[in-house]
C-alpha cells in the first residue's frame, strides 16, 4: 500500500519553522489597482471635468434658488411680457403670476441640467473609486463633493493629488494586459 505524504514538507531546522519570512506569508502587502495606469488617468480626467461642471451647476442652482425663494423671480428667455405685450428677451420675471407667455423657464433648465450632471458625476466617482480600489468611505466622500456648494472643487483637488501620489509610489501596481 502507498503511504500518503503531507502536502507541506516539515522544515529541517526549528528556527525557520518558527519565523516564516515575509515573502512566504505575504505580509508585505503590495498595492494593486483595478486597471492600468492609462485607465486610471482617464478616469481621473473624467472625474475632474465632472467635478468642475457639477460644482458650477450647483452654484448656479443655489443662485436660482435664492432668486426664486428670496426675491420671488424666475429666469426666463424669450416669450412675451404678459402685462405689456412686448417681446421678452432674457431676464427675471415674477414667479407668482404668469408674467411671461411662451418663454423658456431657464430656472427649471438649471434644475434639470444639474440633476443629470450629478448623475454623471456619481458615475465618474464610481469609476475612479473602483479602479483605485479604495475603501467604501472614500466613495461616500466623493459623492458628497457634488452636494455641498464649492465642495466639489476642494474634494477634486484632494483626491486628484492623492491619485497622482499613489500612481507615482506604486508603478508596478497596475494591471498589465
Amino acid at each position: 500500500m502507498i503511504e500518503p505524504k503531507p502536502a507541506i514538507q516539515p522544515e529541517q531546522s526549528g528556527e525557520s519553522a518558527a519565523k516564516p519570512t515575509a515573502a512566504k506569508t505575504g505580509s508585505a502587502k503590495k498595492r494593486r489597482f483595478g486597471g492600468t495606469t492609462a485607465q486610471i488617468r482617464s478616469a481621473l480626467k473624467f472625474y475632474k471635468v465632472m467635478a468642475y461642471l457639477t460644482g458650477t451647476m450647483l452654484l448656479l442652482l443655489c443662485a436660482e434658488l435664492v432668486a426664486r425663494y428670496v426675491f420671488g423671480v424666475y429666469l426666463f428667455a424669450g416669450g412675451t411680457n404678459a402685462i405689456t405685450g412686448q417681446p421678452f428677451g432674457f431676464g427675471f420675471a415674477d414667479a407668482e403670476s404668469k408674467a411671461v407667455l411662451g418663454g423658456v423657464n431657464v430656472s427649471v433648465g438649471v434644475l434639470i441640467v444639474h440633476g443629470w450632471m450629478y448623475v454623471l458625476y456619481l458615475i465618474s466617482d464610481f469609476r475612479l473609486w473602483s479602479l483605485m480600489r479604495w475603501p467604501f468611505m472614500k466613495l461616500i466622500l466623493l459623492a458628497l463633493g457634488g452636494v455641498v456648494p464649492l465642495m466639489s472643487f476642494i474634494v477634486e483637488k484632494k483626491f486628484h493629488s492623492e491619485v497622482e501620489m499613489e500612481l507615482a509610489a506604486n508603478p508596478q501596481a497596475s494591471k498589465r494586459y
